[in-house]
């Protein structure tokens, strides 16, 4: 058993005032919330140290993704981002800026563009995703072994199937 937290509390409270609440699915949302925070930030900061910002690492990991020769459109990365296309615009205004991304015209639409990604971004996408996969990777190996966070991985899995819609 580990130490009383936080979302402990919170339950107590709960049943102090509502005995009559079944509260389980609050103490595991509640937790899933707060660690997806919690990782979130040590993660930004783990980017930070590299020079970029959460967002952008969004963006060069989504094209690093797309495999060689890593290029997407601004659409292709709006959506995959879920971001409006002002707010990728400005994203890609700093990452092409910094030499990251270079935006060309899409030679099969005379209207469109390619977000292509740079040498350089392709480089410091590389390192973040490593030093964010570290950051992720201690934390898990401080409370699980490797049999417990392959069955954590499949439970959420399972929990994320069946209370999220794919956007």
């Amino acid at each position: 058993m580990t130490d009383h937290d936080a979302v402990d509390a919170i339950i107590e409270q709960w049943a102090a005032v509502r005995p009559d609440l079944d509260t389980t699915a609050m103490e595991v949302f509640g937790r899933v919330y707060r660690l997806a925070r919690a990782m979130g930030d040590r993660v930004e900061t783990a980017y930070a140290r590299i020079g970029i910002s959460r967002g952008e690492f969004d963006v060069l990991a989504t094209l690093r993704r797309a495999a060689a020769p890593y290029t997407l459109s601004p659409r292709q990365l709006s959506a995959t981002l879920m971001l409006t296309t002002g707010g990728m615009t400005g994203r890609l205004d700093k990452l092409e800026r910094r030499g990251l991304v270079r935006r060309s015209p899409d030679p099969h639409d005379r209207r469109g563009l390619q977000v292509t990604l740079t040498e350089e971004g392709l480089a410091l996408v590389d390192e973040a995703v490593g030093a964010g996969l570290d950051v992720q990777k201690k934390a898990v190996e401080a409370a699980f072994d490797g049999e417990q966070a392959e069955q954590l991985t499949d439970l959420l899995r399972k929990l994320l199937a069946t209370t999220a819609t794919e956007r």
